[in-house]
């Protein structure tokens, strides 16, 4: 394990430049909406095909455009799991899985977390 975390220290500022360029992406299931999203979710990069202007209903495409920056936010806690399942000793993965308790800040989205009193 000290080996590993020698190893990881080594390779501190690789890791963290990996860990920035991740970016999360996704498109509404009718491809009409792509969503990016850096490292710690937050938006990148919008594209709204011209199609959806066709049904004006704004709280339709309210509620697609969150689902969809839902998806990717997910896609870039994904690689971020697997980037430090990657950094991390093992040790201390199956260490961090057994403390799990409350509500998991990194992977759950904020509008989950809002008006809860553990969070």
């Amino acid at each position: 394990m000290v080996d590993d975390l020698q190893k990881a220290r080594q390779n501190v500022v690789e890791s963290q430049q990996r860990m920035l360029a991740i970016r999360g992406e996704a498109r509404s299931d009718d491809r009409l909406i792509r969503v990016v999203v850096g490292p710690r979710g937050q938006l990148v990069d919008l594209e709204l095909d011209p199609r959806v202007f066709r049904n004006p209903d704004s709280k339709a495409l309210a509620a697609a455009i969150m689902a969809t920056a839902r998806d990717a936010i997910e896609d870039c806690q994904r690689q971020a799991r697997e980037l430090r399942d990657e950094l991390l000793p093992k040790d201390l993965r199956s260490m961090a899985e057994q403390l799990k308790g409350g509500p998991d800040l990194f992977s759950a989205h904020d509008a989950d977390l809002e008006g809860r009193k553990d969070a």
